[in-house]
C-alpha cells in the first residue's frame, strides 16, 4: 500500500471525485463544462497523491496547493451551475459541505508544511 492511500483526506476527496463523477452522468451539461469539472475532481486527488510522494515540504506544499485550487474550482462551477438551476439545491448543498471539509484538511496539512 502506497502511503496516500492511508490519509483520510485522500480517501474523502475520492469520494468527492466519483460523487462528481455520477453527477455528470446525471445532468446534461455542455462538453466544456464537463470536461472542467471532472478534471478539477480528478486533480485533488492526483495532487494529494503526486504531493505525498515528494521528498521537500516545499514540493508537498505546492501540490497540497494545487489540490486545494482545484477544489475551489470545483465550488466555482458548482455555484454557476447552481445559479442555472442545473442540480438541486441538496445536491450542490453536500458537494459544497464536502468540499469544504476537504479544503479545511488540506489548509491545515499547507500550514504544517510552512513551519
Amino acid at each position: 500500500m502506497f502511503d496516500f492511500e492511508k490519509l483520510e483526506v485522500y480517501k474523502k476527496a475520492k469520494i468527492f471525485n466519483a460523487g462528481i463523477h455520477l453527477f455528470l452522468k446525471e445532468v446534461k451539461l455542455d462538453p466544456t463544462t464537463n470536461d472542467q469539472l471532472r478534471r478539477a475532481s480528478f486533480s485533488i486527488v492526483l495532487n494529494l497523491a503526486e504531493g505525498s510522494g515528494r521528498f521537500s515540504k516545499a514540493d508537498r506544499r505546492n501540490f497540497f496547493i494545487i489540490a486545494r485550487s482545484s477544489i475551489f474550482e470545483c465550488v466555482a462551477i458548482l455555484d454557476v451551475l447552481k445559479d442555472e438551476n442545473t442540480h438541486e439545491i441538496t445536491k450542490h448543498n453536500d458537494f459544497y459541505q464536502q468540499a469544504e471539509e476537504l479544503s479545511k484538511i488540506i489548509f491545515a496539512m499547507i500550514n504544517n508544511l510552512s513551519k
